[in-house]
């Protein structure tokens, strides 16, 4: 008996406990390092009934063991010999038995003696044991997080860098490896707490609102955990901490993709879940589709938001919502709308959004309604009653009534369906019979007298708009000679407008492939009777481009007013826009790399008779690479200016109360105070350039590892010697690498955040030609980054929006 106990005792392994680790004294299979109090160590363990070993960091005194932390979760051990060390550098690595390393921490930092130790917190650091240093921590495990965030631990997000760390879950309850969910900081717009699998979003916890994410039901928590979120400068960061020491608790990414928060249990000797997401389906992100709320308490789940109409009501009715919604009414952008309150929402997507924390709730309505594209805003912090402003543009996505507390939003409605939502509420049923009755009369009578006058009109052969048309060409500009066709010949040309003619649609309307009776072909532009463009657009492009002629702008050939209608007619471009080919995968291999320097080039000179040669001054304000169009051989011409500017005697620049654009070709000082000038195109065409050299979209593009756009990963590439890394695969083989470093450069030089340091578009052709030398460029605009110095601050988003902000 004696002999057999003393073989089992044999079997049974020696574990010997440590308090440090350095380069003398590493770390082996058979140890463990114990932070002071007892709480955490860390060494060698398998989890579950796995056989593979990992160095990691768990609880000491919780059974079974719960691991919070793995260094080599990609590169187990297949046997037992493991040893961990830190090198003289203060470089952790994890060795296996063959002495071979699996795993470096790759620390940025040297030390000078360094000493490991794990902190009562979980955290393991390196600490520099030099004598100057007063052991400062050179690396720690809370900067690379798992799956699990403790108390202390931060989610951080770099505004330099772009760079985040995240929690991300294990393959399998007992497979630490990298699994498919990833927790973490989106820094876009305001920034919000989301879980993605890879890449794709899955659910939101929604924005800070000042006690926890607005999709979290802070109440509750705020019992037990004090939550911290910061945002400097440099990055933006989310930490809790207890409130009772005593408490053991854990916050995990799970293999399946949900958020739980654990706490442990003396009393059952094991970890009870506290809190759990997402709570139910509508926390699918986007579920109901855009413009539309989700209610888990009603059925169906999803309803369009007032004033919203489902996009396509036959799958609607089947329970697809995936289309979403869109507006009955077109918002009036006159300061007309108003806006419908939504209590106890859970806050909709805010990568879009735009903040500013010194407003008060009733600034934030009026800038939202000096706005053309702001649909919805609410305070920025809730707490005492509310403070600050957050705006959203252009479509709702992911709002839901919150299944505890929520926060108010208001959303933008036209004046005229608030006063539906009135009626509905307030007035007795058979009033409103009355009162339809009572309008419907009134409305035909109003209906029968303006058919009866426009016939007449008809009939004399104009209408009032047909007189302001000829008022302009013949009176308000007398050197233009515009031919005005008849309706009937435009009706001919595209076979009354066939569905099958048409080549696109834009913000002012569709176009249409059309052919005259001399057989020459035509691009007809059709005002859409829902367009927010009306006559002073029709009447800008008319006479601006009647005036302009150059090879590298289309060629106008034409208008037609009758009635409603207002047609603008065009030189055929066969090869259409530029977009079509640049971010297309098949199509971008028709433009190797002499047309597109030839393409780049023909801009440039197009703008540089814009903004200098041309007898009038004109600032375009839309250039993009739908509005550029190639001809037979692939010339571009500069196209659509409905919203073009003409500046009168030696002014150089201008402003304007109604800023309106395209998302992500506007620069900052448009875009936020409506200063506008010939730099303001210089933006446009500089995004334009790194958009064909590189085959990206800038609101499309987002740099996967550092969260960066188009223009912030050019500047990052550039700052770190690598603008070649830039450029189209699909060019690889016809890239002149000369070329290719002198465009990238020419443009950041355009896409700088301040007017004053891009070139005008003469030095810019001169730059190109090679006839000028280039200034070192300075941070693009929009790169993301925080200004102590300014009150707001605003981040596009990915959809071309237009935008409208009253200077403050």
């Amino acid at each position: 008996m004696i002999v057999l106990c003393s073989l089992l005792f044999s079997l049974i392994p020696n574990i010997t406990a440590v308090s440090v680790i350095t380069p003398d004294q590493p770390l082996h299979h058979n140890e463990t390092l114990v932070s002071a109090s007892g709480t955490f160590e860390a060494g060698f363990f398998s989890p579950g009934s796995s056989q593979r070993r990992y160095f990691s960091i768990c609880y000491k005194n919780i059974s079974p063991r719960t691991i919070v932390w793995v260094a080599n979760r990609n590169t187990p051990l297949d046997n037992s010999t493991g040893v961990f060390r830190v090198d003289d550098e203060g470089n952790l690595v994890v060795l296996d038995g063959t002495g071979a390393s699996v795993w470096s921490s790759n620390a940025s930092s040297i030390a000078q003696k360094p000493i490991v130790k794990l902190l009562d917190s979980g955290n393991l650091v390196v600490k520099d044991g030099g004598t100057n240093s007063q052991e400062k921590v050179v690396w720690q495990s809370f900067d690379f997080p798992g799956d699990t965030l403790l108390p202390g631990m931060k989610l951080k997000t770099s505004f330099v860098t772009g760079m985040h760390n995240s929690l991300t879950s294990w393959r399998d309850l007992e497979d630490p490896s990298l699994g498919e969910f990833s927790l973490y900081i989106d820094p876009h717009g305001f920034p919000q707490r989301v879980i993605t699998k890879g890449g794709t979003w899955l659910y939101r916890a929604g924005s800070w609102n000042g006690y926890q994410f607005s999709g979290v039901p802070w109440n509750l928590l705020h019992n037990f955990f004090n939550y911290y979120f910061v945002w400097t400068q440099e990055e933006v960061y989310y930490e809790y901490e207890l409130i009772e020491s005593s408490v053991v608790t854990r916050f995990v990414i799970n293999p399946g993709g949900l958020d739980q928060r654990f706490t442990w249990s003396e009393r059952t000797k094991s970890w009870e879940l506290f809190a759990s997401g997402p709570r139910d389906q509508c926390e699918n992100y986007a579920l109901c589709g855009i413009n539309s709320v989700c209610n888990i308490n009603n059925y169906p789940i999803c309803e369009c938001l007032e004033g919203f109409l489902p996009k396509f009501r036959e799958k609607w009715r089947s329970l697809d919502w995936s289309g979403g919604c869109a507006r009955r009414m077109n918002l009036s952008c006159d300061n007309e709308d108003g806006f419908v309150k939504y209590e106890g929402m859970r806050l909709p997507d805010t990568s879009s959004s735009w903040f500013d924390t010194s407003m008060s709730l009733d600034e934030c309505k009026r800038v939202c309604l000096r706005n053309c594209s702001c649909t919805a805003y609410t305070s920025l912090d809730v707490r005492d009653g509310g403070s600050g402003c957050l705006l959203w543009f252009g479509n709702i996505v992911d709002i839901g009534k919150h299944a505890s507390q929520g926060q108010d939003i208001y959303i933008r409605m036209a004046a005229s369906e608030l006063d539906h939502t009135w009626d509905k509420s307030h007035i007795d049923k058979k009033l409103v019979l009355i009162l339809t009755a009572i309008s419907t009369i009134i409305i035909g009578v109003i209906l029968g007298s303006v058919i009866y006058i426009r016939r007449k009109l008809e009939k004399a052969g104009k209408t009032n708009i047909i007189d302001q048309m000829h008022h302009t060409i013949k009176h308000e500009k007398k050197d233009i000679d515009l031919p005005i066709l008849d309706l009937s010949t435009i009706d001919n040309a595209t076979s009354n407008f066939s569905i099958s003619n048409i080549l696109g649609e834009g913000g002012f309307g569709p176009v249409y492939k059309g052919v005259l009776a001399n057989g020459q072909e035509i691009a007809v532009k059709r005002l859409s009777k829902t367009s927010g463009q009306g006559l002073d657009e029709f009447r800008n492009e008319v006479v601006l481009i009647a005036n302009l002629q150059h090879r590298n702008l289309v060629k106008i050939l034409g208008c037609c007013v009758h009635d409603e209608e207002r047609i603008l007619i065009y030189e055929f471009m066969p090869n259409r826009s530029l977009d079509l080919y640049i971010f297309d995968q098949t199509k971008r291999k028709l433009l190797d790399w002499n047309q597109r320097f030839r393409i780049i080039s023909g801009i440039a000179r197009g703008l540089l008779y814009l903004h200098h040669d041309s007898r009038l001054r004109i600032i375009h304000r839309d250039i993009k690479t739908s509005n550029i169009l190639l001809d037979d051989d692939m010339n571009p011409k500069i196209s659509d200016f409905g919203l073009a500017r003409m500046l009168v005697g030696d002014h150089t620049k201008a402003n304007t109360k109604r800023v309106v654009g395209t998302h992500g070709y506007m620069p900052p000082e448009y875009a936020m105070y409506g200063s506008f000038s010939v730099k303001s195109d210089v933006f446009s065409f500089g995004v334009i350039v790194l958009e064909i050299v590189s085959g990206k979209k800038n609101t499309k593009f987002l740099d996967p590892f550092n969260q960066l756009n188009l223009l912030g990963h050019a500047w990052r590439l550039w700052s770190e010697g690598r603008p070649l890394e830039l450029i189209d695969e699909s060019l690889e083989y016809s890239v002149i690498e000369s070329e290719a470093l002198k465009i990238v450069h020419v443009g950041l030089l355009c896409v700088q955040e301040r007017p004053e340091d891009r070139p005008n578009m003469s030095s810019v052709v001169l730059m190109l030609n090679g006839e000028r030398p280039l200034a070192r460029p300075k941070q693009p605009a929009f790169y993301p980054h925080h200004d102590d110095t300014s009150s707001s601050k605003c981040e596009f988003s990915s959809n071309e929006l237009s935008i409208t902000l009253e200077a403050r």
